[in-house]
């Protein structure tokens, strides 16, 4: 290793800068490394990211694409600032230090180890039963929504509890032409639902799990939205893990980042609503 690549010049990038920037490319071109412990990565890190702890990167580098946009963080910007001097100076091209680390970073983030909800598609091979496994995640979160909506006593959370399951059949409808397209099958929805094995819960989490987690008074709107947009942090998170798992096979993994990108789509209608009911408030 060179001295000389830790003098490299690199830029830094804000938590706002670097949002903004995965509006530029499609799903899956931007990088976010991470370059903290496991333990670190596990108690919350980005959505997408990928982790590679710094006394690991010099050895991991072919995991990285050199061209394709890199921002790195870790806790408050030290380690993240040595590991983009690093890549700086192995000729990557498109580097940023994400400023302040993931202390300043203020959108969700997802939790768990790297291998949290990989098992649901263990047994996946192709991109049609990739399809089909998300449409379960998708029920199963329905089906969570519309359970929550029967343990509330205000009218107005349980009118934005069905309100967030008619999101999630929007999003199953999607899947279904995704599958439609992909196969060239004309399939009834109600015919596509009994592919589906068993119904799960988006992100690799469980409802026990999720309601821990977040502590989430349901009878606030503010806190209700807080855990649905956690929940579809938790499900960019997932998909993004399993596209990348798969990168080799580029059918399947084309698939896992379209439903990515479904959940970032979600995530902004989900956002506006918190936005429209922070102002009403």
């Amino acid at each position: 290793m060179k001295w000389l690549q830790f003098f490299t010049p690199v830029s830094s990038i804000t938590w706002q800068e670097a949002h903004e920037l995965t509006k530029e490319y499609p799903t899956g071109e931007v990088t976010f490394l991470d370059v903290r412990q496991p333990k670190e990565y596990k108690s919350g890190h980005l959505p997408e990211a990928k982790l590679i702890p710094m006394g690991e990167l010099d050895s991991r580098l072919g995991e990285l694409d050199k061209e394709k946009p890199i921002v790195i963080y870790c806790a408050i910007g030290g380690r993240s600032r040595v590991a983009a001097q690093m890549l700086a100076g192995k000729e990557f091209k498109k580097i940023y230090n994400l400023t302040g680390g993931i202390k300043a970073w203020e959108k969700q983030v997802a939790v768990g180890p790297e291998d949290i909800g990989l098992h649901l598609f263990s047994e996946a091979t192709t991109a049609e039963e990739a399809l089909i496994i998300g449409f379960g995640l998708e029920m199963g979160l329905r089906d969570f929504y519309l359970s929550l909506a029967q343990k509330v006593s205000s009218e107005a959370t349980r009118s934005l509890f069905h309100l967030l399951a008619d999101i999630e059949i929007k999003h199953q409808q999607r899947l279904l032409t995704l599958y439609q397209d992909l196969t060239g099958e004309a399939i009834l929805e109600d015919d596509f639902a009994q592919k589906v094995a068993e119904p799960a819960l988006e992100g690799g989490l469980s409802t026990e799990e999720y309601l821990n987690l977040y502590k989430t008074d349901l009878e606030s709107e503010l806190e209700v939205l807080g855990l649905a947009m956690a929940i579809e942090a938790q499900a960019l998170d997932l998909y993004s893990r399993a596209a990348e798992q798969h990168r080799a096979q580029s059918e399947f993994r084309k698939v896992m980042l379209d439903i990515a990108e479904e959940e970032r789509s979600h995530m902004k209608k989900i956002s506006d609503y918190i936005d429209q009911t922070a102002g009403e408030a």
